[in-house]
Order: C-alpha cells, then structure tokens, then sequence
C-alpha cells in the first residue's frame, strides 16, 4: 500500500516502521482512566508510546498509572488552573518522539483493533477522524465496577444498539467491509479529538491547538486549519469503534463556547492555518 505521495506509507521520515503514540487527555477521573488503559492492552496492535496528557490531575491518577507498569506510558501534567486540555495536549504533542499521534479521552474504551485500523489508513497528508458511541449510565457504572474490559470476539459485553447508525458503527463485519462505508459515508470529514490522528509533523505545521479555546469546538477549530493548509480528511467511523462512558460535564461555559463558535467561524472565512497561540508562543516585537 502507498502514499498518495508513491511511498511505501510505512516508510516515515526514514524509518520503515511507522512510530505511533496513543495521546490520552484526562482530568480528574482516576475510574474512567483506569478503564481506557485496560483496553490498550488489549490492542491487536499496541502503539509504541500512551502519553497520558493530564489536566491538573490529584494523586488518584498517578495511582492508577501504576497499575500498567506494563505499558509504554508518560505522564504530562501541568497544574490545575481551569479547563486547559488545549495547553496539555500541545505539551504532550511537543515532547512527543513519535511520527503519528492518534487522540483519545479517558472516557473512552477503544476496540480491539482501534490503534491497527488508525494505522492501517496512515498517510502522510492526511488526518483520520471518527465517531464514538455513547454509553448509558448504567453501562458505564457496571464496566467501571468491573474495572476492566473483557471484549467477547470484538463485541462489548452489554451493550445493544439502539439503531441501524450505532449498529453499523460498531464494526459487526471486517474492517475491509466497513471501511467501503467509511469511504462512502457523506458526512463533513471534522476532526474528532475523541477519536482522531494524523502525523506529529502536520500538527506541528499548523502549530496545534489554540489554547485560547476552552470546551466546545476547540476539536473543530484544529481540523479546520489542518484542512486550510491541505491536510485532508479521512473517516473511519465504521471500522474504529469507540465506546464513551457516560459522565456529567460541570466544565461547560456558555460564554466560552460562544467565543469558541466565533474562532470556529474565524478560521472558516478566513482560511487560517497557523495559531499564535498554540505550541509555538509569537514573540512580541521589540
């Protein structure tokens, strides 16, 4: 398989094997996390790094990062000063050594073949997105209680769609064959920060999230800019299902995300690529 480039989309930046990071934003939610890593090591394909970017986190998360001695994690932490998962994630994204970069939350349980599928549609000039599939409250208590995920040939155990849409997104024939629904499906390509990836080095190229924005969009604003600056989409919602926990959000601001809908708007008409905001801080003139 190549690139749309003739590479061999393996071959990245002079290595032959592609070098993958799992970037996993949390807060304050030591049950969910604890989750979220039980099913990375269940991946058919692990990813050679999980940076937990961690939002200001107590003691409780570093407990359960304890716990998986076994896999290739880091921990970025910044104090807690207020919703900042833009700042974090940048952090991570910085100090990161790998090639491609695919995005989670700790309230997300990935399938078994979550990290291959990602992989599987790598390229260079593009940036992969999907879809979760959300979780009653009663699931979610009864996966926590277990503490762990015990996948039953790809399924999990207790849950029923309620629809053809959720049906078909969580995967029920081979990833070849949902992935002619991906390759089908009419939806907007927008980046999902839940359930996304794409190369370090054009996230860099667009100098990552603006960490101006709060939640409520500040996925989409990033996706905007890649797309500004020629970095398409791809989808994989129905070959890469993600199943998310259910759980309050006291975080939301409606000032915030008003500002937010502006910046979105913003980067829309105005074909933006890069942040001043972002990894990269502009240095003031003298």
């Amino acid at each position: 398989m190549r690139s749309r480039t003739g590479r061999p989309w393996h071959f990245w930046n002079g290595r032959r094997t592609l070098r993958v990071e799992l970037v996993i934003a949390t807060y304050q939610k030591p049950e969910y996390l604890r989750l979220a890593l039980s099913a990375v090591r269940q991946q058919r394909r692990l990813p050679d790094a999980v940076c937990i970017a961690d939002d200001g986190s107590d003691a409780r998360t570093a407990a359960v990062l304890a716990e998986f001695a076994d896999l290739p994690l880091r921990h970025v932490w910044h104090a807690d000063q207020g919703f900042r998962k833009t700042a974090i994630v940048n952090k991570a994204i910085q100090s990161s050594e790998a090639d491609y970069l695919v995005f989670i939350d700790d309230d997300c349980l990935m399938h078994p073949r979550f990290i291959e599928r990602h992989v599987r549609l790598a390229r260079p000039d593009c940036f992969v997105t999907g879809s979760v599939i959300r979780l009653d409250a009663a699931l979610s208590q009864r996966l926590m209680a277990a503490g762990r995920v015990d996948w039953q040939r790809g399924r999990l155990p207790g849950w029923k769609a309620t629809g053809l849409s959720e049906r078909l997104k969580s995967m029920p024939l081979s990833p070849g064959v949902m992935g002619v629904l991906d390759a089908l499906s009419p939806i907007r390509k927008s980046w999902a920060g839940g359930n996304a990836a794409t190369s370090r080095d054009n996230i860099l190229k667009v100098n990552g999230f603006d960490e101006d924005m709060a939640y409520g969009g500040e996925d989409k604003e990033f996706g905007i800019r890649l797309g500004n600056a020629g970095i398409k989409g791809v989808t994989l919602r129905y070959s890469a299902p993600l199943y998310h926990l259910d759980h309050k959000r006291g975080y939301v601001d409606p000032a915030m995300q008003r500002h937010n809908r502006e910046m979105i708007a913003a980067a829309r008409s105005t074909g933006k690529t890069w942040t001043e905001n972002g990894i990269v801080r502009k240095v003031p003139a003298d």
